[in-house]
């Protein structure tokens, strides 16, 4: 062992407890990695949110961290947060909204003037349903309450020639009230204007004054559901009326097969019928020999619905998880899958993204299954490690020339090593995500895959690294292995990391274009995974 100190010095390799570069800062878990640009933690926070927080950092402080950001970005750049919010919502690449309504109420509130007006002229565009305009008109509050341009914001999301009165009273309908707003309150504040006698109507019905119903089929039939009295007049209601949805129906029938026949006859929405999955099953409606079941498994798998209603795949595999479980994630109700609709669901997932081309190149995708990958996702039921088994997948579905592997303890926690991953996409999902969950952990090496494919002499054109960027352990860092990799083989190899949580932080370095940093619940992922390995 050599015994001068100046030996231990490298720009080579560097503990990733210590700073091997002056853009680097220390890390939640004691570690040192790069910092994101604005831009790029706007996109982590609009994709990934911090609802439930992550192992390092709580809901609260995670939060605050991303809100100040925004807030910062919402007055110095405010065009382009709205930019970035229209991007992620309308092609529904987020498996939540509230981050890009919160980002546009920021834009809309404390933006220069062209920022506040495009803010404001996006809001029909992102907040598509009632539920998303009560969660803006909250957020607006937070942000200093309402004004002239924000009043007519609101007002314009009633009569935008481009919703129909039709549109807006299945909205009314279908989301009532939520978090403390009612419709007849945003009326109340925003005064909407409007020449077209049947709007007025519908403004006379929502404040509760005598409205002619004639020009607003979808009210009289609410109407005479809330009247019945049977289960038969229900379905017969519904069945005339295709507008109807189930949160339309007093709760008293919701207990009843007939009426969920109905509803399927007239056909339920995708993401209702993802999420009533469970109850259409207790009612017995989704036997594996049953009439509806095939009718169910081939909507749910069929992919022009998933597109056109925006269902994001990190909600369908919410879904897959928790039917397939038979048992809802407070265990308040259980179910027995039905296995036909399980396996749609599976083939569902896949078909939530866009196709992607094949690569053609030599991938080896590694997983951190660490303790911090052990937190929620988004505040969603699975976790961050969970949900990278699942979106290596996506990966691997497309890809003939591959290797799963994840950071496992080889006895002890400091003791970490690479493990060969028993997981393929021919497997179910539930069944390969289980595989992963029962994987003992260590600390995280991201230096690790570099080092393995080096060691055994192995032909890789792209590393793909699924983290959370909370790691501190290793005696180099993943950027400095990878500048190894390459000096060693010859290759130019490249390094994607796939974020799972919306810190600040990432293993790649944002100054070497082989490198990438996407986020991980963004549904363009596989996409931008596979053209830039290509």
């Amino acid at each position: 062992m050599s015994t001068d100190p100046l030996a231990l010095i490298s720009t080579r390799q560097t503990r990733q407890d210590e700073q091997a570069d002056p853009r680097q800062r220390k890390n939640r878990a004691g570690g040192y990695t790069f910092v994101q640009d604005d831009v790029a933690r706007l996109h982590r926070f609009l994709t990934l949110g911090t609802t439930g927080g992550t192992y390092y950092a709580s809901e609260r402080d995670l939060t605050q961290e991303n809100a100040g950001l925004v807030v910062e970005l919402a007055r110095k750049q405010a065009a382009d947060v709205v930019a970035a919010v229209l991007d992620i919502s309308l092609a529904g690449r987020a498996p939540k909204q509230d981050p890009a309504l919160f980002a546009l109420a920021a834009a809309a509130k404390l933006g220069d003037e062209d920022g506040r007006r495009a803010a404001l002229a996006a809001v029909p565009l992102v907040a598509r349903t009632g539920t998303h305009l009560f969660r803006f008109a909250g957020y607006l509050e937070q942000f200093g309450g309402w004004g002239r341009g924000t009043r007519r914001a609101i007002g314009n999301w009633y009569v935008d020639p481009d919703r129909s009165a039709d549109s807006v009273a299945y909205q009314v309908l279908k989301y009532r009230q939520r978090n403390g707003w009612s419709h007849a309150d945003l009326l109340r504040l925003s005064h909407p204007k409007t020449t077209e006698p049947v709007r007025r109507e519908l403004f006379d019905w929502i404040h509760g004054r005598p409205a002619d119903l004639s020009g607003l089929p979808l009210l009289g039939a609410f109407e005479r559901i809330q009247a019945a009295t049977d289960v038969t007049e229900v379905a017969d209601v519904i069945a005339l009326n295709r507008g109807l949805s189930w949160e339309m129906i007093p709760d008293r029938f919701l207990i009843e097969p007939k009426v969920w026949e109905a509803l399927l006859a007239n056909g339920l929405p995708q993401t209702a019928l993802l999420r009533q999955l469970p109850r259409l099953t207790r009612l017995g409606l989704l036997e594996p020999l049953g009439s509806w079941t095939r009718i169910v498994a081939d909507q749910l798998t069929d992919a022009t619905r998933l597109r056109k209603a925006r269902v994001h795949p990190v909600n369908v595999l919410v879904a897959q998880r928790t039917y397939s479980a038979g048992r809802g994630a407070r265990g308040a109700s259980e179910w027995t899958p039905s296995q036909p609709i399980v396996d749609a669901l599976d083939a569902a997932f896949y078909l939530a993204y866009d196709a992607v081309e094949p690569t053609g190149k030599r991938l080896l995708l590694a997983l951190d299954v660490s303790g911090s990958m052990t937190s929620p996702v988004s505040g969603l039921p699975i976790t961050c490690r969970e949900a990278s088994a699942a979106l290596a997948l996506v990966t691997a579905a497309t890809e003939s020339s591959y290797e799963i592997v994840g950071f496992t303890s080889k006895g002890g926690f400091r003791n970490t090593a690479l493990t060969r991953l028993p997981i393929s996409p021919r497997q179910r999902l539930d069944s390969a995500i289980r595989a992963v969950s029962e994987l003992p952990f260590g600390g995280t090496d991201c230096s690790l895959p570099m080092q393995y494919a080096r060691r055994r002499k192995l032909s890789v054109d792209t590393f793909l690294v699924y983290t959370d960027n909370e790691t501190w352990h290793g005696d180099i860092h993943p950027h400095q292995a990878l500048q190894q990799y390459r000096r060693a083989t010859g290759i130019e190899a490249r390094l994607v990391v796939v974020a799972m949580t919306a810190n600040g932080s990432t293993i790649a370095d944002p100054s070497d274009p082989g490198m990438l940093d996407v986020s991980g619940f963004d549904s363009a992922v596989p996409g931008l995974i596979s053209d830039f390995a290509r």
